[in-house]
């Protein structure tokens, strides 16, 4: 098992957090459901979670849970961004993203004036594959477009190559997914986990 994981056990007896908390925590979408991974393990079928993440969000619960309601901390950790409305250049002006994130965007986009947090997103997620150089620009198109058709809110975007030929795919539960020998896999991105970055850079 990679270290950046923890198992379930661990984790309970670490922060010393029953059970019940956890999964109540998680119906209240404190923690996300993603995060949640079903791994074999000598003993069977295991629950782990990333370590890091999961151990910051629950010292952040038990640190103001005393303070805070479980629905106000849930809000807090997912607040309402249905009514953002950006103008055309804002994203630039407040340094969201780079001119050659938005301009390739605004390629497939020519009609739109206003951007709401499902288009920003969609440009912050392609600034971060065009910025670490995993893919070029002709996949980040592709990128987009995928983005675009599935309506996706959350879930992990892979994106994979494999005799020269890339492709990508948007998956909510991804347990047990196999590639093909030879596949490479480029990139490997958490919607919920750049939702939560880009909420930090827009409030």
């Amino acid at each position: 098992m990679t270290n950046d994981l923890i198992s379930k056990k661990e984790l309970l007896e670490l922060t010393s957090i029953s059970y019940g908390q956890l999964y109540r925590w998680k119906r209240k979408n404190l923690i996300p459901e993603e995060w949640f991974i079903r791994k074999s393990a000598f003993t069977g079928q295991e629950t782990f979670f990333p370590r890091e993440k999961v151990l910051e969000r629950i010292d952040k619960i038990q640190t103001m849970k005393e303070n805070l309601s479980l629905d106000e901390l849930a809000n807090m950790f997912s607040p309402n961004v249905t009514d953002i409305c950006l103008r055309k250049n804002e994203l630039l002006e407040r340094n969201i993203v780079s001119k050659g994130a938005y301009s390739l965007y605004l390629e497939q986009n020519k009609e739109m004036s206003e951007f709401y947090f499902e288009n920003i997103l969609h440009i912050y997620l392609l600034e971060k594959l065009l910025q670490s150089g995993d893919i070029n620009l002709e996949e980040g198109k592709m990128v987009i477009q995928l983005l675009q058709d599935v309506k996706q809110k959350n879930g992990v975007l892979f994106v994979f190559r494999k005799w020269g030929m890339t492709s990508c795919f948007l998956v909510t539960n991804y347990e047990g997914i196999q590639f093909e020998k030879g596949t490479k896999v480029v990139a490997q991105l958490s919607l919920i986990d750049l939702m939560e970055e880009l909420k930090s850079k827009l409030y």
